[in-house]
């Protein structure tokens, strides 16, 4: 391939985010680069500055005119200016030290001097100047809690690594053995020492975190509501003894351990149910991540249209000046430099501009064939493969691949990634195909509206679906349940 060509599939396989980097650093190193906004923007700063100088100098000459000793007077004036500011200049600089403390800044010292930063400037400003789109982690916010006590040093080393060794669902992964080992400060430290700081992590927010487990987290949960709650001391007589009865919904057995209605029963398990089993997921432990839709998809006049979005990646242009000093027939070393990046600027724009064609006739062949997605949901997908897609629009499987990954389309039914849209079929009753994705909104809007005492099983869900005209196995409603992380039946099954 010519390195033209891998430039343009290079291009085409990034995300929107890779390729604002990749512009930019196209725009640093290539001086034949520029972009058309910024060009744009320095008109009309030049253009306003221009007025302005013009409004400036016909105001001058006015005031002027009417009075001829006012520019005796404003000279005057500011003389007199000059003096007093450097009076009370000199006044702030008898205390000033030539030399700051190390690791400080004048604000720290001085509290009169004023600052210039666009916070400053902007009180609303400030609340955004941190806000960098990462969450506290569940470690951090921990550690925080830890800091607002006052603990000896040997338990505070002792809560940091319970914390250290507390995964991502809060759960205490670690071993009260391990931790005395690697600490190893007194050699008499006991083990119902680390037992006592864990129980003291154990009280941290989120409520239940520190826990061994599910059933520990639970219990640590409830024992931290108020002792006046309905039904709490059955709720904990539950969890302590029972769990594994209400894990495998034996509630006949768990009538008669408890000693209590059918009724009861439903308010103690509904009180279960309201403590969270993995108390760190409420925290966020990974970066977040931003979808710039390349696409956007709305219906105009009856008409599903398809537009790129002006905001993916800025407009460039060759700068005409430096082009114009290209000369033909000069081999100068400057002159051959300035050849190579022209060359170099074509290909690039050439290359964004092949991606932007083809993201939208791939956009447009996709919104094509699913127009009953973007009406009625993922209930109307259609099966649709790369290959249909191809042949469409007349290219290869493989840059369609390209084309529809980390790419992302804005739709009246949210943001999806292009692949989103391709899926297997599967046969119908009628002769007909009926796309996978679809099947499994309709496997999860038949789950959603079962009887939750008797829950569909597998085989009820194929006859279902059967009666809608769509011929699946029963092992196929089995594996797309597992895919969607729908329990069987058997687990589904519930009192409340």
């Amino acid at each position: 391939m010519t390195p033209q060509l891998q430039q343009a599939i290079r291009l085409l396989q990034l995300s929107t985010i890779e390729l604002q980097t990749e512009i930019q650093e196209a725009l640093e190193s290539n001086p034949l680069l520029e972009s058309q906004e910024d060009h744009a923007d320095e008109a009309v700063d030049a253009a306003d500055s221009s007025e302005d100088k013009y409004n400036d100098s016909a105001d001058n000459e006015t005031a002027g005119s009417a009075n001829p000793q006012n520019q005796d007077n404003n000279q005057a004036n500011e003389s007199t200016n000059n003096t007093r500011d450097q009076d009370i200049n000199l006044e702030g600089q008898e205390n000033i030290p030539d030399e700051l403390p190390v690791d400080s800044v004048w604000e720290d010292v001085y509290d009169n001097i004023p600052s210039y930063t666009s916070a400053a400037r902007d009180p609303d400003a400030r609340e955004y100047e941190v806000q960098d789109g990462n969450g506290e982690t569940l470690r951090e916010s921990l550690m925080w809690q830890l800091g607002m006590l006052r603990l000896s040093e040997t338990d505070a080393t002792i809560a940091r690594a319970v914390i250290d060794s507390i995964d991502d669902n809060g759960y205490f992964a670690g071993n009260i053995e391990e931790i005395h080992n690697s600490i190893n400060l007194d050699s008499e430290l006991e083990f119902e020492e680390i037992e006592a700081v864990l129980r003291l992590v154990q009280s941290f927010e989120p409520s239940g975190v520190g826990a061994r487990d599910p059933q520990e987290s639970i219990l640590i949960q409830l024992r931290q509501y108020d002792p006046d709650t309905p039904w709490l001391e059955k709720a904990v007589m539950l969890a302590e003894n029972h769990m594994n009865l209400l894990v495998n919904h034996d509630h006949n057995q768990l009538l008669r351990r408890m000693k209590i209605s059918k009724d009861e029963l439903q308010e103690v398990v509904k009180l279960i149910r309201s403590m969270n089993p993995r108390p760190g997921s409420q925290m966020a432990n990974s970066r977040t991540e931003y979808i710039i839709p390349d696409v956007y998809v709305k219906k105009v006049k009856g008409v599903w249209r398809v537009e790129l979005n002006p905001d993916a990646s800025p407009r460039l242009r060759i700068n005409p000046y430096y082009a114009s000093l290209i000369r033909r027939a000069d081999s100068s070393k400057d002159n051959t430099y300035l050849k190579n990046q022209l060359q170099e600027a074509r290909w690039f724009l050439k290359s964004l501009h092949s991606r932007s064609e083809t993201l939208l006739k791939v956009a447009t062949s996709i919104v094509k064939h699913q127009q009953g997605f973007l009406e009625r949901g993922e209930e109307a997908m259609k099966a649709l493969v790369l290959h249909d897609v191809a042949e469409e629009v007349s290219m290869h499987e493989s840059t369609i691949s390209r084309v529809t990954t980390r790419k992302y389309m804005h739709t009246p039914q949210g943001i999806y990634e292009l692949k989103y849209f391709f899926s297997s079929h599967v046969s119908t009753a009628s002769g007909g195909e009926a796309s996978s994705t679809a099947i499994r909104a309709l496997i999860k809007k038949l789950v959603e509206s079962e009887i939750i005492a008797k829950p569909l099983s597998d085989s009820k869900l194929a006859s279902l679906l059967g009666d809608q005209g769509i011929n699946v196995a029963r092992r196929t409603v089995a594996k797309y349940r597992e895919a969607m992380r729908i329990p069987p039946s058997n687990e589904r099954k519930r009192l409340i």
